[in-house]
C-alpha cells in the first residue's frame, strides 16, 4: 500500500518567532522534568509546539516517540527539505508514515509491502533493498506526491490516498494534528517547535558517518561546508564523554530557507543521537547535550564565550568518541 501531498510555508516576523521559541524551550524543559520525576528511564523523544496547525494561541501540543520513530521522522522531514518542498508536503508524508508503519521501518506488511510507507516492490516502488532505505522511500513518496496537481490545496487524506492507493484512505486524517506538530520542528511555522531526546550519554559514534548521513538526507548542496577542526577533539569538559566535532556551515541564501535547514539539521542530529553517538548539538541561541537536563535545549552561554557556541550560520554537532 503506498502514495501523498504538499503546502506553502508561511513567513513569520523574526521577533514573534524568537519569542515563541523561547517559550517553547521553557515548556519543553518543564515536560522533561515532569517525565524524569515520574521515573521514566528509557530513552524517548518529545516534540513540543504552541498553537501549531491553527490551534488556539498558547495551546501547548506534544508528541512523544521512541528514538527509532524520531530518527525516521527526522529523515522524512530532511528529505522533503532537500527537495525544496513546503511544510504541507512534509506533513502529508509524516501523517502517511504514521498510519502505514507508526514511523517504523518495517520489513513486513500486507502482501509485499515494506518500509516506512509500506511501499510494494511489485507495484513499481523499487527493490526491497531500496524501499527499506528511509531516504529512498521518503524520496520516492515525495516525487509521486509532487506529481499531483494542486496537492497543497487538497485535504490531507485525498493527497495521501492519491499516492498510496490505500484500502483505508480515511485513516490518514487522524494523524494530521500530530504530523503538523512534528512538522513545526523542521519547517517554517510561525510557532517553531522543539524536539528533545532524553537518555544516557551515547555510545561512541563516527563523525564521518554523521557527515555522510547528513549529506544523504539533506543533500550536498545544502551543506556550505562540513569540517572537523583539529582543536575540537580537545574541547570536552572535565569528566565529560570525549567528543569529536562535526561542524556544518550552512549555505547562505539570504532567505528563510537557511533558518529552516539549520533548525532541521539540529533537530535531525538530536533525533538520531542515540543511533549515531551524538553527544552535543548547538545551533542559534540554544544547545543540547545528551544525558543533561532531561535532554532539553538550553540557552547558549552569556556573552557567547563558550567554545561550544556556534556562529550564527553554523550547526555544530559533537560526536562521542572513545577516550
Amino acid at each position: 500500500m503506498s502514495e501523498t501531498d504538499r503546502s506553502r510555508p508561511r513567513r513569520r516576523r523574526p521577533l514573534r518567532v524568537a519569542l515563541g521559541l523561547a517559550v517553547l524551550l521553557a515548556v519543553a524543559g518543564y515536560f522533561a522534568v515532569q517525565r524524569s520525576s515520574t521515573g521514566g528511564g528509557a530513552p524517548y523523544c518529545t516534540v513540543t509546539a504552541t498553537g501549531a496547525g491553527g490551534a488556539s494561541p498558547g495551546t501547548v501540543q506534544t508528541y512523544e516517540m521512541t528514538p527509532e520513530q524520531a530518527a525516521n521522522a527526522a529523515t522524512i522531514a530532511a528529505v522533503g527539505i532537500s527537495k525544496g518542498l513546503p511544510d504541507r508536503a512534509v506533513t502529508i508524508a509524516l501523517a502517511t508514515a504514521m498510519q502505514e508503519s507508526a514511523l517504523r521501518n518495517l520489513d513486513h506488511g500486507d502482501r509485499d509491502s515494506l518500509g516506512l510507507f509500506q511501499q510494494r516492490p511489485s507495484q513499481g516502488w523499487g527493490t526491497p533493498q531500496q524501499i527499506m532505505d528511509p531516504v529512498y522511500s521518503a524520496g520516492i513518496f515525495y516525487d509521486r506526491l509532487a506529481e499531483i496537481k494542486g496537492y497543497t490545496r487538497l485535504p490531507l487524506t485525498v493527497a495521501a490516498q492519491k499516492v498510496q492507493l490505500s484500502g483505508f484512505p480515511q485513516a490518514y486524517a487522524k494523524h494530521e494534528p500530530d504530523a503538523t506538530v512534528l512538522t513545526a520542528a523542521f519547517g517554517e511555522s510561525a510557532t517553531p517547535a522543539t524536539l528533545t531526546c532524553s537518555g544516557p550519554a551515547p555510545q561512541p559514534g563516527d563523525p564521518e558517518k554523521v557527515r555522510s548521513e547528513l549529506t544523504r538526507a539533506f543533500g550536498k548542496e545544502a551543506l556550505g561546508g562540513a569540517h572537523a577542526p583539529a582543536a575540537a577533539a580537545g574541547r570536552a569538559r572535565p569528566g565529560a564523554v570525549p567528543e569529536a566535532e562535526v561542524s556544518l556551515r550552512l549555505r547562505k541564501d539570504g532567505g528563510p530557507g537557511e533558518a529552516r535547514r539549520g533548525r532541521a539539521m539540529a533537530h535531525w542530529a538530536v533525533a538520531r543521537s542515540n543511533e549515531l553517538g551524538v553527544a552535543r548539538v548547538a545551533y542559534g541561541t540554544s544547545r543540547w547535550a545528551a544525558g543533561d537536563d532531561g535532554g532539553t535545549w538550553r540557552p547558549r552561554s552569556a556573552g557567547g564565550t563558550d567554545p561550544y557556541d556556534p556562529a550564527p550560520d553554523e550547526v555544530r554537532i559533537f560526536v562521542a568518541r572513545r577516550g
